[in-house]
């Protein structure tokens, strides 16, 4: 196909496409992030260079040439969070080893109940609701979380109702941080997780609700927030926060996360912080 002076083909239409899908994707990484003015920075310094270029100014073209060449290992280092969560959603959205269609293909069982057991955990979030008990339970679903329990007390004990609210008990040593819960186990208490740093998110959101948006963020795990203020049950996933729901939608919720297959995540990222 030919448009004036320009021969276009197939192939020219969906090297555009994919440019276009990539960019939008970036976007959608650094949306809402102190990257997204880094890098909206970067593009309009090599659009002044494009400029300069056609003009003809070498002097400002030699400079903001050498700039952009230093530039892209800036980016690098700069965005480093950023390309993590890049290929960590590429990471999961190709990861078949899980799905469910790959297990019965090779003849694996299919788990038709999550690993973890839910009613304990959704109780004891329900009675620290009702107590106004504040707390904070990380559900792991398939990534490994060890550099997060690496941070906290390490427990590896069966998971149960009175323990997970001997541990968010009002005198409770290990009450500070969150609760990390692997293939049926509390494996520790007091860990520190990621802050998400999502400039969207409400500002009256606390640090407790934002570290669980944060695990969420960078991994597939799903957490449970529960306000010592107002006692409401929240739960975080895929960088989602579901708030103010009840102990049934809880459940309900995690069942059909944890037993379904792995999806792209929305959006990750956050700093090391402590919990509120």
């Amino acid at each position: 196909m030919k448009i004036g002076f320009l021969d276009i083909e197939w192939v020219d239409v969906l090297d555009v496409l994919l440019l276009a899908f990539l960019l939008y994707q970036i976007y959608f990484l650094v949306k809402g992030t102190i990257a997204s003015r880094i890098f909206l920075g970067y593009l309009l310094v090599y659009l002044l260079y494009l400029v300069a270029k056609a003009i003809g100014l070498e002097l400002l073209t030699t400079l903001l040439g050498y700039f952009i060449s230093v530039g892209a290992l800036a980016l690098i280092i700069i965005f480093q969070q950023e390309i993590r969560r890049f290929l960590l959603i590429i990471g999961k959205s190709t990861n078949i080893a899980n799905s469910r269609f790959f297990r019965r293909w090779l003849g694996q069982p299919v788990p038709d109940e999550p690993a973890v057991s839910l009613k304990p955990i959704v109780d004891a979030s329900k009675a620290m609701s009702s107590e106004f008990t504040g707390g904070l339970i990380v559900v792991c679903k398939n990534d490994d979380l060890e550099k997060f329990i690496e941070t906290g007390d390490r427990l590896d004990a069966m998971v149960s109702k009175r323990l997970l609210l001997s541990i968010a008990g009002q005198y409770s040593p290990l009450r500070d941080g969150a609760v990390i819960i692997s293939d049926d186990r509390i494996r520790a208490a007091r860990c520190i997780l990621p802050i998400s740093e999502n400039d969207e998110m409400l500002t009256s959101t606390g640090f407790r609700h934002r570290a669980a948006i944060g695990i969420s963020e960078v991994s597939d795990a799903a957490a449970i927030a529960i306000s010592e203020e107002t006692g409401r049950i929240s739960l975080a996933i895929d960088g989602e926060l579901f708030a103010n729901i009840s102990s049934g939608e809880l459940e309900e919720k995690l069942q059909q996360y944890l037993l379904e297959k792995n999806r792209p995540k929305k959006r990750e990222g956050g700093k090391d912080a402590p919990v509120a």
